[in-house]
């Protein structure tokens, strides 16, 4: 017999959308079901954020020890050990797993069904043996990487971020398809943890971002020894016999490269098969599920979030898209979305940063626009750390307003903060300008790139004139 179970609000997918409204809601006081048919905390947890952040430690510490001889202390290679690395990647995501898991949940009343959804009709959900009818559903159903048709790829075993992380064996040479922000991370992780990398793009590397930024970034990855092909088209996979090889043609040209290891990161698809939508009357196409302003479906009882929504595929932006759903659900507030200072962070090393309006997209929509620049080199702790290959660029209006900022640097993730807070709230770049940095920190250069859009004025024939007439009064 098939149970029936009544509850406020549904959500479909424990994710870091998921959760964060289950947490809220259940926390404010409304009756929550939360249905996973796999591992609580989704991709970002046990295949994405969480387990490549580590990664990407450890592949820090192996080139800190590389690149100590500068620092007058004696340079070694790093010996690499790939069970202890696997160990480190999954004692992170286990330290951080009990926030996620079914107990704490539990625990806060939320009603955990562990098992696939899938829509009856626009207000009733089967899941396993169970009917859930709900108020609302929020649909958070994540995203998977998305495999194009490359001739030969369903011949040959090939990583994904999905089952990266579970390997335990040294890689020889790792041929990355992709270079978008996955594909670079990993690449730079895996040459710093000894491996040979070779990365494969159709189109630009870091396509998204601001071509003066991922320049630096590329340029660092080069000297580490990876190498980049980007623009080759007609990729061919084959099967060899120790790995794997890859044919594409550039400028006329064939290129082949023969690898022990391959990783496609070129991108992601969201998860909307199984789900039924079409019996809910939900909108839903294979980038995702359709949504307004106020992140509902066609369905107006049925919300969606994260990157089964769009149209950024970030936890960050599921964690702020959960807001938006808990003030309309619970409050009935028609709180809307604002994607104008939506920030992003590719954890390479260098890191690559961004928030708001980069330059191409504020001279596109016709603004009159300043553009400033200020590099790492004129900071005093990023010379001191041997860290001045950085850049700041910050697009304003001619009033000062500021629409945009992008960062290349050491910690460029955390120097990109202030900047989001100031495009948010629609501040001038005086505002910036006049915050006391404490010294010697690599924030200085948020300061003095916002104090340059003064300089021109500030040191003109004008101002000196009035100086000197105002001197004489002295």
């Amino acid at each position: 017999m098939t149970n029936l179970i009544h509850t406020d609000i549904c959500i479909i997918g424990a994710g870091s959308g998921g959760l964060s409204v289950a947490a809220g809601a259940s926390q404010m006081g409304a009756d929550v079901v939360l249905v996973e048919k796999s591992e609580m905390g989704g991709d970002c947890l046990n295949t994405g954020c969480v387990p490549s952040k580590a990664l990407l430690a450890a592949a820090e510490k192996a080139q800190g020890m590389r690149e100590a001889g500068g620092f007058g202390i004696q340079a070694v290679e790093a010996s690499i050990d790939w069970e202890g690395v696997h160990k480190h990647v999954h004692d992170v995501i286990a330290a951080i797993a009990p926030n996620d898991s079914v107990e704490r949940f539990e625990g806060l009343g939320v009603n955990v069904i562990q098992a696939e959804a899938r829509f009856i009709d626009g207000d009733t959900v089967q899941a396993g043996d169970v009917q859930v009818r709900a108020k609302y559903f929020v649909l958070a159903t994540g995203s998977s990487p998305f495999i194009p048709p490359i001739e030969g790829i369903d011949q040959v075993s090939c990583f994904t971020n999905e089952n990266i992380f579970d390997n335990r064996n040294a890689v020889d040479h790792l041929i990355v398809i992709g270079g978008g922000p996955i594909g670079m991370e990993l690449a730079q992780a895996h040459r710093r943890l000894g491996a040979k990398v070779t990365v494969m793009e159709v189109a630009r590397l870091l396509m998204k971002d601001d071509p003066d930024l991922t320049a630096i970034v590329i340029s660092r990855l080069r000297d580490e020894g990876i190498t980049f092909y980007e623009g080759g088209h007609n990729l061919r996979v084959e099967k060899r016999d120790r790995g794997v090889s890859v044919r594409c043609e550039m400028d006329g040209d064939e290129v082949c490269v023969e690898g022990s290891h391959l990783l496609v990161a070129t991108g992601r698809r969201a998860n909307v098969d199984g789900l039924n939508l079409k019996a809910a009357g939900i909108s839903f196409s294979p980038r995702g599920v359709d949504v307004d302003v106020r992140l509902r479906t066609s369905n107006h009882r049925v919300f969606a979030i994260g990157d089964v929504a769009g149209p950024y595929q970030f936890t960050h932006m599921a964690a702020y898209q959960a807001g938006i759903i808990i003030r309309n659900m619970l409050f009935k507030l028609p709180a809307r979305v604002d994607y104008s200072a939506v920030p992003w962070v590719t954890y390479t090393d260098p890191e690559l940063a961004h928030a708001g309006m980069s330059e191409a997209d504020a001279k596109a929509s016709g603004r009159e626009i300043r553009v400033l620049k200020w590099s790492f080199a004129e900071n005093d702790r990023a010379q001191a750390e041997k860290r001045t290959e950085g850049l700041v660029k910050v697009v304003t209006e001619k009033n000062g307003k500021i629409l945009g900022a992008s960062i290349v640097g050491l910690h460029a993730g955390e120097l990109i903060q202030p900047w989001i807070l100031a495009i948010s709230q629609k501040m001038k770049i005086g505002a910036m300008a006049a915050m006391i940095a404490p010294y010697p920190t690599l924030a200085e250069v948020n300061k003095r790139i916002a104090g340059s859009f003064y300089v021109e004025k500030l040191f003109s024939e004008g101002t000196k004139k009035v100086v000197r007439f105002l001197m004489r009064f002295s």
